[in-house]
């Protein structure tokens, strides 16, 4: 039997005055795993240094492909706006019938409609009701009254015109009057079809006969009698004016064409960069952001225009009824942008969630103690899923994407979702993955046993 200090104790001094070192050997082989484990990754990485060309390549096509999608969204946007809005008579009169109570419409429209009264109405009329031997002695007092005489006739013009417009009967002239404008103006621009507008030396001009008799009848009904003198009047009004209509037209056409094409074409070339790339969840982020940042971009522009189009008009022109008319007529253009803005914001949003980035961790983690504690509040409490929650839980995922799938079929399916159908649809989702997690959580929870801790086992 050895004893501390003698030459056979594990203790001991050897004789060069050295411990003994079999009791090293467990640390020498854990040094020799940490060198294998070195070498490996070493190995690895002398392997990546050799396939940069490759994923350098792969990297720039997929982002060649995102950024072809993001520059064709906002022309996407338009095109979809021209097909449906602009190419749909019915959808352009259900856009601009509210403006028929629009008030500065209602002043601009008054006021077209007394100056074409003022016209072709012959004061000398209003002589007819008087008896004969009293008109040459009217006739000389109304001779010196002049310009009087006129200024009052106007007003009295202006103020039924006012009356008119005001009236539901106005809502009517109005919408029958934009239904054949629209439907000239689709006609001239495609080149398909005869009507009231025609191209002629690059001008597009809109005979306004139809809506200046119209507007007589509507006159004469309400007792203005002297509009009956007015003969019917057929005069070019300059719609569009431009040495490049040409090039308006096919565009137009080339618009109208892919307006359901294209749109589909930019999310079909992000989607190929996102599978294309080698850090899909990142360029999933990057593409998404992306699109959402070209709609901006596309408000911003339509913000410009605005400005840029009312100074250019004429000062004959109401500024003000024109504005009212370019925000009506771009009304689901915007509506459109702000529901691509929200859209990728929320898929932006979903796909650094699902990452596994630091603050997206601790936002799961944060969402499965939510759920966790909800589910050991509704045990306390004697709730049971019963068969549900087994069921649940073994199919977990596929519902999980079913339940996402329903969720992308009811918004493609949305006649003309919006920014907040896009939220709600978002918000839904969340709900129904919440009941989802919620009953997976109690498969088997009533059952379970805590351990001596306190634990479920």
């Amino acid at each position: 039997m050895s004893t501390p200090g003698s030459p056979d104790s594990p203790d001991s001094p050897d004789s060069s005055g050295s411990p003994n070192r079999s009791g090293s050997s467990g640390s020498n082989g854990e040094l020799a795993a940490l060198r294998a484990r070195i070498a490996a990754l070493e190995t690895e990485a002398e392997a990546a240094k050799a396939r940069p060309p490759r994923h350098r390549l792969r990297s720039f096509f997929a982002a060649l492909l995102i950024v072809l999608g993001c520059v064709l969204a906002p022309l996407g946007i338009v095109a979809a706006w021209t097909a449906d809005e602009v190419g749909d008579t019915d959808r352009y009169v259900a856009t601009v019938a509210p403006l028929a109570s629009d008030p500065d419409v209602q002043a601009a429209v008054a006021n077209r409609v007394t100056g074409a009264v003022m016209e072709h109405i012959d004061l000398n009329a209003l002589l007819e009701g008087v008896a004969p031997d009293q008109r040459p002695l009217l006739a000389k007092a109304l001779g010196r009254l002049g310009s009087s005489l006129e200024s009052a006739v106007q007003s009295f013009v202006h103020d039924k015109a006012e009356e008119i417009v005001a009236s539901d009967a106005f809502e009517t002239v109005w919408t029958d009057a934009n239904r054949a404008i629209h439907t000239s103006v689709v006609r001239a621009l495609t080149g398909s079809g005869e009507g009231a507008v025609e191209i002629k030396n690059d001008t597009v001009t809109l005979d306004l006969a139809p809506v200046i008799e119209r507007v007589k009848q509507r006159l004469v009904e309400s007792g203005l009698t002297v509009a009956e003198k007015i003969p019917e009047v057929h005069t070019d009004f300059t719609v569009l004016k431009s040495d490049d209509i040409g090039k308006v037209k096919t565009g137009f056409r080339l618009l109208q064409l892919m307006g359901l094409w294209l749109p589909v074409l930019a999310v079909l070339l992000a989607a190929a960069g996102v599978l294309l790339s080698a850090h899909r969840r990142r360029s999933l982020i990057a593409a998404a952001l992306g699109f959402a940042a070209a709609a901006v971009i596309l408000g911003i522009g339509l913000t410009v225009f605005r400005t840029v189009y009312l100074n250019a008009l004429p000062d004959t022109v109401s500024q003000a009824a024109a504005g009212s008319v370019y925000d009506a007529m771009i009304r689901l253009l915007r509506t459109t942008i702000r529901m691509v803005v929200v859209l990728g914001i929320v898929l932006a949003l979903a796909a650094w969630l699902s990452g596994p980035g630091r603050w997206a961790t601790v936002v799961r983690q944060l969402w499965d103690s939510g759920i966790a504690a909800t589910r050991t509040t509704a045990d306390r409490v004697g709730l049971r899923t019963g068969p549900v929650g087994p069921f649940v839980a073994r199919h977990r995922v596929w519902i999980t994407w079913i339940l996402v799938a329903a969720a992308v079929v009811t918004y493609v399916l949305w006649d003309h979702p919006t920014g907040w159908v896009v939220v709600g649809l978002a918000l839904a989702l969340l709900f129904a993955l919440a009941v989802t997690a919620f009953l997976a959580e109690g498969e088997g929870a009533g059952d379970r046993e805590p351990d001596p801790v306190g634990k479920p086992t």
